[in-house]
């Protein structure tokens, strides 16, 4: 599987640029595809979609090229970190299919994905795409946990 590209979920937070981090450092020798997968409909534009003046596919088409722009940003930091990196975005619901179905187009050796650290009833109603990716995906996935106050970097 040397050769099968990694697969980097990034949306653009701390979670996501710790998880390239830690994939850079035990994947340098794959190639990364970084992937941000955003709402088709956040629930603003779904309120405004109602509207017979607002066509629905203007919200999918925009948060598409929002989500590549994100994407973009995140193959920049992969290849900082020493990946050869290509980015590719989507918009799709549940975010979880999306990511699997990704992971199986290109085969990845292994789905990177960090943590945002929900616990107890906040992950329940928020839900963990994290937990959902690892228990559908049919090939290994990394969880990089949420940084604790000893991991993070000092702030000047």
């Amino acid at each position: 599987m040397p050769d099968n590209p990694i697969l980097i979920c990034y949306d653009g937070s701390e979670e996501a640029d710790r998880a390239i981090e830690v994939a850079a450092a035990l994947f340098a020798s794959h190639r990364a595809i970084v992937l941000d997968v955003g709402a088709v409909l956040t629930q603003t534009e779904s309120i405004a979609a109602l509207s017979p003046m607002v066509p629905g596919q203007a919200f999918e088409d925009e948060n598409l090229d929002d989500a590549l722009r994100t994407a973009r940003a995140g193959a920049q930091r992969a290849e900082e970190a020493g990946f050869a990196a290509e980015a590719r975005a989507g918009v799709a619901a549940p975010t979880w299919e999306s990511i699997v179905e990704a992971a199986n187009d290109v085969d990845a050796a292994v789905i990177v994905l960090g943590s945002r650290g929900l616990r107890g009833v906040r992950e329940l109603v928020e839900g963990s795409v994290s937990h959902t990716v690892a228990e559908h995906a049919q090939r290994p996935v990394l969880i990089v946990p949420h940084a604790t106050a000893s991991q993070q970097a000092p702030t000047s």
